[in-house]
């Protein structure tokens, strides 16, 4: 996948084995679709033993958790431009163009409708958005400290509220999402979390 989404780092044969599957996956997503996908088809594109992927990942959605879990351990870079609104809406951007790219939506496609029933791709789904949402906290701490926003202020749930328009949109109603859709949440975000609405409350709840 693109931009860290669900790449796998080199370094070996088994690490260029599992380089070439993944590609091989996105590939095989985009052509047939996930009900279309085989292990079969999965081997024969990425010029691998079936059976070594049967070995290691024992089937296709299994294959696509995996791949989606490894994600949550590459840092992403996160914007600096001198204001909570910039770097909001630089993270929104660049989020949605990641789920904007073809192969990457199709693998969230997959590990978002796996996790409904299956335990390891919603251990994975969580740990991928536990993974980024604490990447971009830094945002809201150096707001802080400008004075851009009051101590306090909730970072993680201020990241989560800029990415739930673009997911609702894509997995809840269909809608489509775009450069308006990331720009309007950080504006929307970013004035909320000047008036002190975003400040956590004692609870922490």
């Amino acid at each position: 996948m693109t931009d860290g989404v669900g790449s796998i780092r080199p370094g070996g044969r088994t690490a260029r084995t599992a380089a070439a599957v993944a590609e091989a996956v996105q590939a095989e997503l985009l052509d047939v679709g996930y009900g279309g996908t085989t292990i079969d088809r999965i081997a024969k594109r990425a010029g691998v033993a079936k059976t070594t992927v049967y070995r290691r990942w024992g089937s296709v959605s299994q294959l696509v958790v995996d791949m989606f879990a490894q994600a949550a351990s590459v840092q992403i870079p996160v914007a600096d431009t001198g204001s909570l609104e910039g770097d909001l809406r630089e993270l929104a951007r660049s989020s949605v163009a990641v789920l904007l790219h073809p192969g990457n939506r199709a693998i969230f496609d997959v590990v978002v409708s796996e996790a409904v029933h299956d335990p390891s791709a919603r251990e994975a789904l969580t740990t991928f958005f536990a993974a980024r949402i604490e990447n971009a906290t830094v945002i809201v701490r150096r707001a802080v400290e400008r004075g851009e926003v009051p101590a306090g202020t909730d970072a993680g749930e201020v990241i989560r509220l800029v990415g739930a328009p673009y997911y609702a949109r894509l997995f809840v109603t269909g809608d489509p999402i775009g450069v308006e859709v990331a720009d309007r949440g950080a504006a929307i975000v970013a004035l909320a979390a000047r008036h002190g609405l975003l400040v956590a409350s004692p609870s922490g709840k």
